[in-house]
C-alpha cells in the first residue's frame, strides 16, 4: 500500500519537478512567449514586427503544438537591449540556439518570415556545422530567401547592393518610418527590376531606430547562399504568388529556386496564390495548409 502510494504522488509530481528544473529563459536579444502543448514549433518574425504576426498561425496551432512566439528586441514597442548596438541577424540566430538547448527542445520545428525566415537559415547552418551544439528539427521560411536582392536581380552581388543598403540604413536612422516606405522602389530602380512587396510591404510595426535600420542593412545584405550546405534538415519554402503576368510575384518561381539550389536536399516550395509578403496575413487558410504539411 506504501508502496502504491509514493508511485503515486512521484507520477503527480515529477512533471512539476521537470518543469521547476528548466530554467527561466531572459535574453537581451529576443523574447519568448510560450502557448500550447505538443511538439515544438518556433515562430519567428521579420524585420519591424513582433510575434503579434502570428497570432493566428499560433491560435491554430497551440491545440496540437507547443507553439514559441520571438520577439526581436527593438521591434515594435519591445526595449532594444543588447541589439542596439552591432550585428542582428546572427546574434539573434546565436539566442534561438541558447534558447532551445536552456529549454531543452528537441529538434523543434522553426519558422521564420521575411528577416525571421534569414535568422531560421542561419540557426539551422550554425547547428548542421556544430553537431554537438542544439539542433533544429526541420525548417519553413516564410518569402525569404538566403539573399533578397537576388529576387530583383538575379545577379546581384553584395557589392552591388552595400552602397544602397548603406543609404537605406542612414535614411532610416534619420528620416524615420517613411523611408522605408520608398527604399524597396528605390532598390527595384537601381538593380533594374522590380521590388514589389519584397521590401516595401514588411508588416511594419515600428521599434527602435538604430535596431530597424541595421536589420533593414543585414536584410539587404546578407547572403547565406554559401552557408546552405550546412544545412542538414528539411527546408520548405512559402512564398506569396500571382496568376497575373503582370505581377513581379508571377516571375518569382525560378528565382527562389535558384536562392536555394545549394541545399543538400533540395527545398519544398509552397507558393501561394493571392499573397503577397506578409503571407500568413494575406492568405490565413492555404496558408495554414502549407504549414500543416510541413509539420506533418
Amino acid at each position: 500500500m506504501l508502496r502504491a502510494l509514493i508511485v503515486s504522488l512521484a507520477l503527480i509530481l515529477l512533471p512539476a519537478v521537470a518543469e521547476a528544473q528548466t530554467p527561466a529563459f531572459r535574453s537581451e536579444r529576443i523574447v519568448v512567449t510560450v502557448r500550447g502543448e505538443g511538439p515544438d514549433v518556433i515562430l519567428i518574425p521579420g524585420l519591424a514586427s513582433t510575434s503579434e504576426v502570428w497570432s493566428r498561425t499560433a491560435n491554430r496551432l497551440d491545440g496540437r503544438y507547443r507553439v514559441h512566439l520571438v520577439t526581436i528586441r527593438g521591434f515594435g514597442n519591445v526595449p532594444a537591449g543588447a541589439n542596439e548596438a552591432g550585428a542582428l541577424v546572427g546574434p539573434v540566430a546565436s539566442e534561438v540556439r541558447r534558447y532551445i538547448a536552456s529549454q531543452r527542445l528537441d529538434r523543434p520545428a522553426v519558422i521564420g518570415h521575411s528577416m525571421g525566415g534569414l535568422v531560421a537559415l542561419r540557426a539551422a547552418a550554425d547547428a548542421g556545422r556544430d553537431r554537438r551544439g542544439p539542433q533544429v528539427g526541420r525548417v519553413m521560411v516564410v518569402d525569404a530567401t538566403p539573399f533578397f536582392p537576388s529576387l530583383i536581380s538575379p545577379g546581384a552581388t553584395v557589392g552591388d547592393v552595400e552602397p544602397l543598403a548603406r543609404i537605406a540604413y542612414q535614411a532610416l536612422l534619420f528620416l524615420g518610418d517613411e523611408a522605408l516606405r520608398t527604399q524597396g522602389t528605390a532598390l527595384g530602380q537601381q538593380l533594374g527590376g522590380a521590388s514589389d512587396n519584397v521590401f516595401g510591404a514588411l508588416g511594419w510595426q515600428g521599434g527602435d531606430r538604430q535596431v530597424l535600420a541595421q536589420g533593414l542593412y543585414e536584410v539587404m545584405t546578407t547572403d547565406l547562399r554559401n552557408r546552405l550546405p550546412d544545412i542538414s534538415v528539411p527546408v520548405t519554402v512559402v512564398y506569396g504568388w500571382s496568376a497575373d503576368d503582370r505581377s513581379p510575384r508571377a516571375h518569382l518561381d525560378n528565382l527562389f529556386a535558384a536562392g536555394y539550389r545549394n541545399l543538400r536536399e533540395p527545398a519544398r516550395f509552397e507558393r501561394i496564390e493571392g499573397a503577397e509578403h506578409m503571407v500568413m496575413i494575406d492568405q490565413p487558410t492555404r496558408f495554414m495548409a502549407a504549414v500543416d504539411r510541413f509539420l506533418g
